[in-house]
């Protein structure tokens, strides 16, 4: 069983032995591939995405984005910078980029505002999108559709939706990816939609350093715990771990375009 954590944030400051560390612990676990996000109030954190898939070449890869939280910080430079390092051949996705009304850490407007420009370069570039979306759904779904995102297709990171909203991602073209919320007790949408998204459309990832899933609650979550988020998966599916690690991983490959060499082994 080899897994994919399509969506993982491995900046040197979240753990004290740095991306090695994790990596090294998620390969033991049976995790053989990795997508690292570049995302922060600086294009540095993209650049530091991307050092890492040059120091990994066979098993990771980066996706460079904007999050809503800093959306305030993306000027014209760093729109420059976001789409030269997006067109570099260990990135795979642009993202994660999107909404978040819950923090409103940046105006609404200009969260708005931003996406569009992240969904425009993902379009310029061919590449697919990573989005955030929290507390804003509906907001989220119009503008991906308004601005053409249909034309990249992507990824839902983190569904914590319901069904509609699924069914309405689904039809844009986009994958819908489970982090360890899958795992809570009381996720009851997020389960169902886990249970009933085709097959060849669903991911997992940790979002980690965040959301690790039960039985971690309350720890740092690492990409070595995809494992028992891909497990409730499964069990919701009524299917083997096994197939499903081999779906999620063909699912990532297919979207991202390359294979991760360790994935299959």
């Amino acid at each position: 069983m080899r897994l994919i954590d399509t969506h993982c944030h491995l900046d040197g400051h979240y753990f004290p032995d740095g991306p090695q560390g994790p990596i090294d612990r998620a390969l033991a676990a049976g995790v053989g591939g990795f997508m690292v996000i570049g995302v922060g109030k600086t294009m540095q954190h993209a650049r530091d995405a991307i050092a890492i898939a040059q120091t990994y070449p066979s098993f990771v890869t980066a996706a460079v984005g904007i999050h809503p939280h800093d959306a305030s910080t993306f000027d014209a430079d760093a729109e420059s910078e976001l789409n030269t390092l997006g067109r570099a051949p260990e990135v795979s996705a642009i993202g994660e980029a999107g909404l978040d009304y819950h923090y409103d850490n940046s105006p609404r407007d200009v969260q708005r505002d931003v996406f569009a420009r992240a969904i425009a370069i993902a379009k310029q570039i061919g590449k697919p999108l990573v989005v955030h979306t929290r507390s804003a759904a509906s907001d989220t779904l119009d503008m991906l559709e308004s601005e053409g995102a249909r034309d990249t297709g992507g990824i839902i990171h983190c569904f914590s939706e319901d069904r509609a909203f699924a069914t309405r991602a689904l039809d844009l073209g986009f994958y819908i990816s489970f982090s360890g919320i899958v795992t809570f007790k009381n996720a009851v949408s997020i389960h169902e939609v886990a249970a009933t998204a085709p097959l060849d459309r669903i991911l997992v990832e940790t979002d980690s350093p965040y959301l690790a899933p039960i039985p971690f609650r309350g720890k740092p979550c690492e990409p070595a715990m995809v494992v028992h988020t891909a497990k409730r998966v499964a069990e919701l599916r009524g299917i083997t771990v096994e197939a499903l690690a081999f779906a999620t991983t063909t699912n990532a490959e297919r979207l991202l375009g390359r294979t991760f060499a360790t994935a299959l082994s």
